[in-house]
């Protein structure tokens, strides 16, 4: 350990850099609390899928109840130490309180969503055997829970929480939703590795994605300080639109209703409603001394 003190001593010391983005406080927000919280969501929408005891009829409100009590306390916890880490104005303790249970109330109608979710991948996926296959198995069922939960903590303005938990799930099935981005019902995305979508997307109902789709920002505003404003950017898609892989869909456009988007598109204008946007050809180009490169 001797051999080690002389790092151990330049480690403790707070550099510059350290200094400027050190947070003050003694205890930040927990991962292992922000998984139990999903969780807990997660039993409470699709009850008796992710645990080995059988449940009647009888029995829900038992276990409901359960549920909803640990996810209360778990969460005012969390949200409380999202304030103390992140705000330099801190709500009381009734403030708290309140919106936790603004958040409580609001599971019926997450939960509703979620399972238009299913529904719309049951109906997109010729693959798909059953309803529990896509509860089981299908990253966007999973990452929906996650961004579903996030979106309403962050519509009741509880700071960086709603990031942590999209980010949980981003890792885990290489979709990247931001938790401010708006989307609605019955949305699907079939694979979904590689997708992202932007801050302030909005998304309307149907709509299906592919893997590798972008809803993205072509460019980004300044003050006259040069900070970076965060302004409407990311793309509006609307009701019953389906983009296929790897396309890109940059700026505050909008791609009207019942419009279909091909394979590898790069779109940064506005689109009509039932447009067909496709690549016409492939290009070849001859790469001889580095040429098409």
């Amino acid at each position: 350990m001797l051999q080690l003190q002389e790092s151990i001593n330049k480690l403790a010391l707070i550099t510059d850099p350290e200094r400027k983005i050190l947070n003050k406080t003694k205890q930040m927000p927990s991962i292992e609390a922000l998984n139990r919280i999903v969780d807990l969501s997660r039993h409470i929408f699709f009850l008796g899928y992710f645990n080995n005891s059988k449940q009647s009829e009888q029995s829900r409100l038992y276990f409901i109840g359960a549920y909803m009590d640990e996810l209360y306390d778990t969460l005012k916890t969390q949200v409380k130490l999202s304030f103390l880490s992140f705000k330099d104005n801190q709500p009381t303790n009734e403030e708290i309180d309140s919106l936790v249970l603004k958040f409580m109330n609001n599971l019926p109608e997450i939960k509703r969503i979620l399972y238009t979710d299913v529904d719309a991948m049951f109906h997109s996926d010729p693959a798909v055997t059953s309803y529990s296959e896509i509860i089981f198995c299908y990253p966007v069922i999973q990452m929906m829970i996650h961004y579903r939960i996030a979106h309403s903590l962050h519509i009741l303005g509880v700071p960086i929480l709603p990031r942590i938990i999209t980010e949980m799930a981003h890792s885990k099935t290489g979709i990247d939703i931001h938790p401010g981005a708006q989307i609605g019902e019955y949305f699907s995305i079939d694979h979904g590795t590689g997708v992202v979508i932007g801050e302030t997307s909005i998304i309307g109902n149907h709509v299906t994605l592919y893997q590798g789709v972008t809803l993205g920002a072509k460019s980004f505003s300044r003050n006259e300080n040069g900070d970076l404003l965060n302004i409407p950017r990311h793309p509006i898609i609307e009701d019953h639109v389906t983009i296929y892989s790897n396309s890109s869909i940059l700026g505050r456009i909008t791609i009207g209703h019942h419009t279909v988007i091909g394979g590898n598109i790069w779109l940064t204008n506005t689109v009509e409603p039932y447009s067909r946007i496709l690549q016409q050809k492939a290009v070849s180009l001859s790469f001889i001394d580095g040429a098409g490169i």
